[in-house]
């Protein structure tokens, strides 16, 4: 699917319902919507450390 996490949160945060975006990208399944969600949720809380290269 060519339909990225980034997008979807775009759509939503924009006001499209999760069936206005099934309407657009109707290879989609409403549980690939919430995964979406999901996935951006816990990327967001994902904290990254810096390597210390010696």
């Amino acid at each position: 699917m060519r339909v990225t996490v980034g997008t979807i949160v775009g759509l939503m945060a924009s006001g499209h319902s999760p069936s206005g975006i099934l309407q657009a990208y109707p290879y989609l399944e409403e549980a690939d919507i919430y995964e979406a969600l999901a996935y951006a949720a816990w990327r967001v809380e994902e904290v990254e450390i810096p390597l210390k290269i010696a």
